[in-house]
């Protein structure tokens, strides 16, 4: 695969994005050969890049062998089939890289129903006949997963019968997962939701604070379905933490549609504990990203505190800079952490009790 950025704003942020777009080629097992960023004035409306650029990148192409090329942007269904034509190789964008690392990722039911109907969401308004198609190419593999696999000539009708089809299933599953919450709620116990970026680390911290064994991997979105444990604090008072999907800033929106109802599950949590992977350089702006999310999901109503993750990798003055900057930019409460090391979770388990314990004459009359 080779990736490509073409923007209008400044280099130093493309290439931020184009970092973090080669981490998400890496996580979905794809070799990325070469990276090409260009700076314009304005973006083409028809190919993206310059014909200068677009040469360089097909000259490029046939020196590495490369069969892929990805866009870091969503593109248009006339960009998608402009480009393979120009090309004369597969294209896709940054949302159908993401749907296709979910389509890799997804084991339970409800996620593989999810996926599915977000895939054909992103599909139906670039479902076009022809051979300039972007998905004339298509032979499985990455962005051709699930319905991607279906022959071109797909029926509009047919997909958008299979898509209520889908939604109908979604629906059933949100009410039974409502079903759950309730029994939990009338047991009064208090529900903590671990929210961040993709991998944070989440996972790895719900393992060391349950001592469970979720699956937990150095990879983009290793989680997608939610899991719940229980966990004793101190003064025997006893909670139910989940672990949710994690965030990306440009998240598709046929995504977060899609996953309404697995992100259902944080809506009636008692606390928010924001994971954040202190040893990235672009962990300010993931907060940001995290932030914008939970508003757009009407989450932000939620008390959360920030989990500085990862502690062991950084300094002790990086850590007390990035607790400065968080201050500055939203006076949350931070706490620093190595989530595979228990013994630094001690100062994360007393502040979960001290918050829920503030909140906890709210918290009987809200369940009287």
């Amino acid at each position: 695969v080779i990736l490509v950025s073409a923007t209008t704003g400044p280099r130093s942020v493309a290439a931020e994005s184009m970092a973090e777009l080669e981490e998400l080629a890496t996580s979905a097992n794809v070799l990325v050969l070469d990276k090409i960023i260009q700076r314009r004035r304005q973006i083409h409306p028809k190919t993206v890049l310059g014909s200068g650029k677009l040469n360089e990148l097909l000259i490029r192409a046939m020196q590495l062998g490369a069969d892929l090329i990805v866009f870091d942007r969503e593109l248009t269904p006339a960009q998608i089939r402009s480009l393979s034509v120009a090309t004369d190789l597969k294209v896709i964008d940054r949302p159908q890289l993401i749907l296709d690392i979910f389509a890799q990722r997804a084991n339970s039911r409800e996620g593989k129903l999810q996926v599915e109907l977000a895939q054909l969401k992103y599909l139906l308004p670039r479902l076009v006949v022809g051979q300039n198609s972007a998905f004339s190419r298509l032979a499985g593999g990455i962005g051709g997963r699930g319905p991607g696999e279906t022959k071109l000539e797909t029926d509009r009708r047919r997909v958008r019968k299979k898509i209520t089809h889908l939604e109908k299933q979604v629906k059933k599953l949100s009410r039974q997962r409502k079903e759950r919450r309730k029994g939990r709620l009338r047991r009064k116990v208090p529900i903590v939701s671990l929210v961040g970026y993709t991998n944070a680390g989440k996972s790895t911290l719900l393992n060391t604070l349950t001592d469970s064994k979720v699956f937990a991997e150095r990879k983009m979105f290793a989680t997608l379905d939610p899991t719940s444990r229980r966990l004793r604090l101190p003064y025997e008072q006893e909670v139910i933490i989940n672990d949710t999907v994690g965030f990306i800033r440009d998240l598709p929106k046929t995504l977060v549609a899609a996953f309404r109802a697995t992100l259902e599950e944080i809506s009636d949590s008692d606390l928010l504990v924001h994971v954040v992977d202190a040893s990235n350089p672009r962990a300010m702006q993931q907060i940001q990203s995290v932030d914008k999310i939970l508003t757009e999901l009407k989450l932000s109503d939620i008390p959360y505190f920030i989990v500085l993750n990862k502690s062991d990798l950084v300094g002790n003055d990086e850590i007390s800079n990035l607790e400065r900057q968080i201050k500055l930019d939203n006076e949350r409460n931070c706490v620093a952490v190595s989530a595979i090391r228990q013994n630094t979770l001690k100062p994360l388990i007393e502040t979960i009790g001290k918050l829920l314990a503030k909140d906890l004459n709210k918290f009987e009359a809200q369940y009287a």
